[in-house]
Order: structure tokens, then C-alpha cells, then sequence
């Protein structure tokens, strides 16, 4: 056994073993910095994938007889480098952040620990941080740390799916045990995350029961629809239990009003005697813009320039009403740069989770032993990852200013961006507000971007403007290894002259999410486009 014995960290603290340990350590991060070009996204040498070749992998995936030992292992596992994306300034695709240091350092020691975050018995560390950063981000937000709680979960879609979870039976206590009622019903913009749409199959619901509010210019849901559609529903003997406020949409970071839907939700349950409608804030792409809640705008000691602290000051005036949700979530996995998957779901008040809690005979393991006092049971999960520990590492790094300065950073970035590329390409237009993601649209000719959203186009026109949108981004996608712009088919709904149907918009995104993109490298990404967009088709200056 001695030779399996050592393919393990060491049990009596061995400094042998620990070098032994950090020499694997080393291995892959020499083979990863060996392979880093800040020119490139892609590590190393591209792989082409041909149309056969995830069956080639199977056919030739074999299980050793006899194990290579841990040294060869770890180089056979450098080999996957190569071709894999890395997250410098090249990649503006999406919200993947380039992990900081501290939060690599925070999911190393979450590893070695490898405790179950279900029970602080096993996840003593896990649960110890899990209450800290519970209590931290219930300053943020405006929850009151002594009625509130969190815990870790597998990214926004557990968050939504836990909340939902907590809404049903909240309006219907029997719920968990007689099933899912068949008149409840959850609200939500046209414009937010699947989640929602996978949780209400997932929940029993049905998707039949989940109604799409439309969105205003700014992509913010339309209150005066989201009462239209909530009182048809009550009329026709549905119940309301749920609506989902997106505080950052995936494409295009619009903000509901969060006020506007608290003030609207209990309108309506005074109005026709219904049970609380639970909101869940889906924070997942802008909590962290909470931060400065607590920043003085007046004052403003960190000397931010007057269009970045304009545009700050009206994510304050959204965030501050946070605490008006039953429950959110940080994605620190996103803005927060931290690994995957790092979401925290935070609940306002915390005997809300009462209602879908297992009795302590329900779990033998851990329930009714007279140990331990941290015991997670109503948590979905029951082994759970101890992810609190690289957000807790990440949160002390930064504090709460570094993280100000960071987000910050993404709007400076962004405000850049927009204005050299219209400067650049006069047939493109901007089509959403300031903030980390900028979406933009190509257009033939001129542009025509107000003609979409006012309806003065027809059907067909907007269908031709999407396919060649779909064209620019296909094309923007064959040089990916070198910078890779993200890009949507669902930037918002417009309504064309012609018919009464929603349009989607097709538009390409870049979004700035990594501290080495700055304001100086903006004119390599307009460069980028400018050379690998046809000229033929494409106007520019």
C-alpha cells in the first residue's frame, strides 16, 4: 500500500509530501504560463474539431490496467491546455471572469479540506465562512443580518429554482406534500435568463403557467404590463406566487424596478386578498454592482470621471431597493471573478426556509445526531460544495472599495468602447444602456435601430438586418482564438409595422470583464473588427 499511500497529501504534515504536492502544482502552471500569448485567447496550439471528433475521443478513451502514477498523470492532464481558451483581455464574449488570486487560492483549501458543506461536522470551515459572507452581503444589500441567511448553490439557476421552491410553499403549505397545485402562476421579463422557464418544468408548474412581461426601451420589465397580465390571471382564478426581477440581464444588463414590482405585488394582494408574492431579485449578472450602495456618490473619494459616477448613481438608485426582495443572489463567478461556480443564495428571512426543511429523521446522516449545529437540510443539494470559502478569500482581498474600483473599471471601458466604435463604423448602432456589456447592431446601410424599436420597419427588413448580423457574427467567431466577441439572438422584441408578432433582434456583444481590459487596449478590439469584418459588406470610415 505504501505506493498508493503516496499518491496522497501527506498525513502527519510530511514536508517530503508537501513538496512532492506543490512540484504538480508547479507543473501545471509552467505548462499553462508556457502555453499564455496576451495576443491570443487560445492556449498553445489550436485543436481543429472535425464533425467526428467527440466519436474519435470515445473510440479511443482507454482505462489504463495499470495506473501511470501521479507525476505522468498530472503531465498527460497539461496536455488539455492546449487549445483551451484563457480569460485575458481577448475574451469578450460573455460573463466569464478571470479568477483572482486570492479566490484560486480560496478553492485550492476548499479542495485539500474537501469537507461536505452540508453539516458543519464535515464543512467546519465551509460553514463557518458560508455565515460570514452571509452577513456580509446582507449588509450590502440592505437585509438585516439577524433575520437573514445564505448558503452556496450550483450557480443563478439553483438560486432560482430554491426561490421558486420557497414561493410555492409559501402560498401553498401543503404543497410538499400533496404535489404542486395546478392554478399557480410566476411572471417574469421577456428578457430574462431560462432559469426560470427550466425551474417552472423542473417545480411541476408548468410552462404554461409562466407569463412574459414586456420590456420598456431601456430593457427594464414594463410594470403596466406586469399588472395587466398578473390581474388576467387572478380574474381567471389563477394565483400568483412568484415574479422574477432581473437586476442585470444577460445581454443587455437591463434593471427592473424592484420598488415599482414590491409596490405593484402588494397592490394586488390587498386588492384581491391573496397570499405574499414572493420576488427573487436574479442578481446573478449585477449584484455586485450593490457595492455601492454604500458608496458616496457626493463626495465620491475614489475620483471616478463624471460619466462613469452618472452611470454608478443610477445602478445605486435600483440596488438600494434590494432589500425589498425575499431573496437574491451573487454569481461571484461572474463580476465577483472568482472560479466556477461560486453563487450565493441569500434570503431575507431566514424562517422562510422552515416550510421546505427535512424532519431530522428524514436525514439519518447528519439530522438527529446531537453534534454538530449547522445542518443544511433544506438545502436541494445534500453534498454541497464548500464554494463560500474562495468568495470569503475573494471579499477580504478586495474589501469593498477594490471591488468598486474593479466594477468601475468595466463602465470606463464600455463608455470607450461605444464611442470609438460608432466613430469607426457608422452603420452600427448601441443598443443598450451604459453598463458592463455593450450590444451593438450592424446595419447594411444606414442605421435603423430606432425604425425596429418604434415599429416604422417592416417584418421582412428586420429579418434581413438579422441575418446579417448572424453573418457578422459567424464570421467574428472564426477568429475566436484571436478575440472573441460574444453575440445574441434575443437582444430585445420589437414589433415591425407589418405584423403583430415579436421580432427578435440579433446583435454582437463585447463585454469587459477582466482587469487587463483598460481603456488603452479598446482600440486593439476596434482594429480586430475592422480587419476581420469584409469591407465589401461592411461601411466603415
Amino acid at each position: 500500500m505504501k505506493h498508493i499511500q503516496s499518491m496522497f497529501p501527506s498525513e502527519d504534515g510530511s514536508r517530503e509530501a508537501r513538496y512532492e504536492l506543490l512540484d504538480l502544482f508547479e507543473t501545471v502552471l509552467a505548462g499553462m504560463d508556457k502555453r499564455k500569448n496576451p495576443h491570443r485567447l487560445i492556449l498553445g496550439k489550436e485543436e481543429h474539431v472535425t464533425a467526428d471528433y467527440y466519436q474519435r475521443i470515445i473510440d479511443q478513451a482507454e482505462l489504463p490496467e495499470k495506473g501511470f502514477g501521479v507525476k505522468k498523470s498530472v503531465e498527460e492532464l497539461v496536455k488539455l491546455l492546449d487549445g483551451h481558451r484563457f480569460l485575458n483581455r481577448q475574451y469578450v464574449a460573455n460573463a466569464t471572469p478571470l479568477p483572482n488570486n486570492a479566490s484560486l487560492a480560496g478553492s485550492l483549501f476548499m479542495t485539500l479540506l474537501n469537507g461536505n458543506n452540508l453539516w458543519d461536522v464535515d464543512g467546519t470551515a465551509a460553514a463557518k465562512t458560508e455565515v460570514q459572507i452571509s452577513a456580509m452581503l446582507s449588509d450590502i444589500v440592505g437585509y438585516d443580518r439577524q433575520k437573514s441567511t445564505g448558503f452556496t448553490t450550483w450557480g443563478g439557476q439553483g438560486t432560482v429554482f430554491q426561490s421558486l421552491r420557497l414561493a410555492i410553499a409559501n402560498a401553498c403549505p401543503d404543497a410538499n406534500q400533496k404535489g404542486t397545485p395546478h392554478h399557480l402562476y410566476a411572471f417574469c421579463s421577456e428578457l430574462s435568463h431560462f432559469s426560470l422557464f427550466k425551474s417552472m418544468q423542473a417545480s411541476g408548474i408548468g410552462t404554461d403557467h409562466l407569463i412574459r412581461i414586456k420590456t420598456n426601451d431601456d430593457h427594464s420589465m414594463d410594470l403596466a404590463d406586469l399588472r395587466e397580465k398578473m390581474k388576467a390571471v387572478i380574474e381567471d382564478g389563477g394565483l400568483p406566487v412568484y415574479v422574477l426581477a432581473t437586476l442585470g440581464t444577460t445581454d443587455t444588463f437591463g434593471i427592473d424596478d424592484l420598488e415599482g414590482i414590491r409596490n405593484l405585488t402588494e397592490e394586488l394582494e390587498s386588492e384581491y386578498g391573496l397570499p405574499h408574492i414572493y420576488i427573487h431579485a436574479d442578481t446573478a449578472m449585477g449584484g455586485m454592482y450593490s457595492f455601492f450602495n454604500v458608496y458616496d456618490v457626493e463626495d465620491n473619494p475614489l475620483r471616478f470621471e463624471d460619466e462613469v459616477l452618472a452611470v454608478l448613481a443610477g445602478y445605486k438608485s435600483h440596488f438600494q431597493h434590494l432589500g425589498l426582495a425575499d431573496s437574491l443572489v451573487f454569481d461571484f463567478h461572474k463580476l465577483g471573478q472568482t472560479p466556477y461556480a461560486t453563487s450565493l443564495f441569500l434570503v431575507r428571512d431566514r424562517t422562510a426556509l422552515q416550510a421546505v426543511d427535512l424532519d431530522p429523521d428524514e436525514t439519518p446522516y447528519v439530522g438527529n445526531r446531537g453534534f454538530g449545529s449547522y445542518h443544511t437540510s433544506y438545502t436541494l443539494e445534500c453534498s454541497r460544495m464548500g464554494s463560500s470559502i474562495p468568495i470569503y478569500a475573494s471579499l477580504l482581498a478586495f474589501g469593498i472599495k477594490g471591488y468598486q474600483e474593479l466594477l468601475a473599471n468595466y463602465i470606463r471601458v464600455n463608455t470607450a468602447f461605444r464611442r470609438k466604435l460608432t466613430d469607426a463604423f457608422p452603420n452600427a448602432a448601441v443598443t443598450n444602456e451604459i453598463s458592463p456589456v455593450t450590444t451593438f447592431r450592424f446595419y447594411p446601410r444606414e442605421v435603423r435601430y430606432h425604425d425596429e424599436i418604434n415599429g416604422s420597419i417592416t417584418e421582412k427588413e428586420v429579418l434581413e438586418i438579422n441575418q446579417y448580423n448572424e453573418k457578422i457574427a459567424e464570421t467574428l467567431g472564426r477568429f475566436r482564438s484571436q478575440t472573441y466577441f460574444g453575440s445574441t439572438k434575443k437582444q430585445r422584441y420589437v414589433y415591425p409595422a407589418d405584423t403583430r408578432s415579436p421580432i427578435p433582434l440579433y446583435v454582437q456583444k463585447f463585454y469587459s470583464v477582466s482587469p487587463y481590459t483598460t481603456v488603452e487596449a479598446v482600440d486593439e478590439y476596434i482594429d480586430f473588427l475592422k480587419a476581420r469584418i469584409e469591407p465589401c459588406h461592411i461601411i466603415t470610415t
